[in-house]
């Protein structure tokens, strides 16, 4: 038999013998429905509980009111801006994410860093840090009321070495009360992100750099923080939003209208919610929501730029 038979033969069981190559069995459309399948309920509640209200709210932020819906554009954006408690609860709440964003960050990493090296009682260190995460909210709530409380453990010890008694929630003060919860439950957490991330760096590099007699510091911000860039980027992102949570200690905490320090972006909504004020409620939401977008686009924007040459 020539080589051109068994050629011929072979191009026509491939073919099927009508010279067209047959589809794969079944095709790729069982894989898609199977996909569409599994997809469906997520997306379908994303939807009914994210966008959907979300949409209402957007709506709402244009019109006069539900029972009037006349379209005012930016009236209610005004409005909410030239409020003052609106004004009192932006600036509490940028400055307090201000404050513990990046401390959140850097004590987490530096936590990470410290338990990574050879200390004793590491697993010890481990267990305390992330026990917060297991303290419901209202225990959390009932450790701080006794120990910030006007005749609380805190003003009783520094009573005695003769200083002044302190109302912590209702003073200056109050502000590094919260900061000092925020750290407390969320560092433990962080932790544990970074020091599987510091396992994940190409340990080749850093026996060249050790090779090359590189020091600490160079092995840090060359190597390591570089490659902890998207690690960093998602912590980041992680503590704003857990900053903006910390409204359910400080709700239980102080209440309603809590210390001028105190009130927060989520009091005003909570606040203006009671009073069926949608128009002012939906306009801070979407300015909320405006600038939630923004500095995590910022974000991306800076990790794209500070890890690109390390992201495979």
């Amino acid at each position: 038999m020539s080589m051109k038979t068994v050629k011929e033969k072979k191009a026509k069981s491939r073919t099927g013998g009508n010279g067209k190559v047959p589809r794969e069995r079944g095709g790729r459309l069982p894989d898609v429905m199977r996909s569409v399948a599994f997809l469906t309920p997520s997306v379908l509640g994303v939807a009914v509980f994210f966008i959907l209200p979300f949409m209402v709210v957007v709506y709402y932020s244009v019109i006069r009111s539900p029972m009037n819906p006349d379209f005012v554009f930016l009236d209610n954006f005004k409005t909410v801006l030239q409020n003052s408690s609106f004004r009192t609860a932006a600036k509490n709440t940028a400055m307090f994410s201000a404050i513990a964003v990046p401390l959140a960050v850097v004590l987490s990493l530096s936590l990470a860093l410290m338990l990574e090296c050879r200390i004793p009682c590491k697993s010890l260190l481990r267990t305390f840090f992330l026990s917060p995460m297991m303290v419901p909210v209202a225990s959390v709530v009932l450790i701080w009321q006794v120990v910030f409380h006007y005749r609380g453990t805190l003003n009783v010890i520094t009573e005695g070495f003769g200083a002044d008694a302190v109302d912590w929630l209702n003073s200056p003060y109050c502000l590094l009360v919260i900061v000092v919860l925020f750290l407390w439950k969320n560092l433990g957490y962080n932790m544990i992100l970074f020091m599987a991330a510091l396992n994940n760096i190409p340990k080749e590099l850093l026996e060249v750099a050790d090779v090359e007699g590189a020091s600490a510091a160079h092995k840090f911000f060359n190597i390591k923080l570089r490659y902890l860039s998207p690690t960093v980027l998602f912590v980041a992102i992680l503590s704003i939003i857990n900053s903006f949570k910390v409204f359910r200690e400080i709700y239980l905490l102080t209440g309603d209208y809590p210390y001028d320090g105190l009130y927060m972006m989520q009091h005003f909504m909570n606040n203006t919610f009671n009073n069926l004020d949608y128009q002012k409620m939906s306009s801070a939401a979407v300015l909320m929501a405006l600038v939630m977008v923004a500095l995590i686009a910022l974000l991306f924007k800076v990790e794209d730029i500070f890890g690109k040459d390390v992201e495979g």
